[in-house]
């Protein structure tokens, strides 16, 4: 099982991870962002609006406000635009992570999947595990993507996010 602090310190590294990634993307020209590069999402763009929308799909299941899109949907085709609701989403992340008891991560989650229509029952605390390694996987098949097009996303590891690192007060 997992703790809330869990939660909060995972979408703190969601956060980061994301910021520092958008930002190399930002400087990559569109149609080289959207350009088939053989990953699951085809490209950036597609992996950068898969990470969204499976947060979206999993944050409205925890909250009670339900979001159905589809895994490969274009959310938003203006990076500056996908970006904003980034933000907007990991905000949303951080401040539901803040919340988490555990209490509520004991019990057991219900929720009807959008790709099959079956309702499924799982411990809670594995959906949220879920959530944040779902996003990472999917930002390490990113990193891979920049870094085969020279873009270097430095180091990625969870000990070394600024916020935990400077909590620690260690090197």
């Amino acid at each position: 099982m997992i703790t809330p602090e869990y939660g909060q310190v995972l979408a703190s590294y969601n956060q980061w991870m994301n910021d520092k990634l958008y930002r190399i993307c930002q400087g990559i020209p569109q149609e080289e962002r959207q350009q088939e590069r053989g990953a699951f999402f085809k490209s950036i763009d597609g992996t950068l609006n898969h990470l969204l929308v499976g947060d979206k799909i999993w944050l409205g299941r925890f909250i009670n406000q339900p979001f159905r899109a589809p895994l490969n949907q274009t959310l938003y085709a203006d990076f500056a635009d996908l970006w904003q609701e980034r933000q907007r989403v990991d905000q949303q992340l951080l401040d539901w992570a803040s919340g988490l008891s555990q209490e509520w991560l004991a019990q057991p989650f219900s929720w009807t999947s959008g790709s099959d229509g079956e309702t499924r029952i799982r411990p809670t605390w594995l959906l949220v595990a879920h959530l944040f390694n779902h996003q990472t996987h999917h930002r390490g098949q990113l990193t891979t993507l920049l870094s085969q097009m020279g873009r270097d996303p430095g180091v990625t590891d969870l000990p070394w996010m600024p916020t935990f690192h400077e909590a620690q007060g260690s090197s």
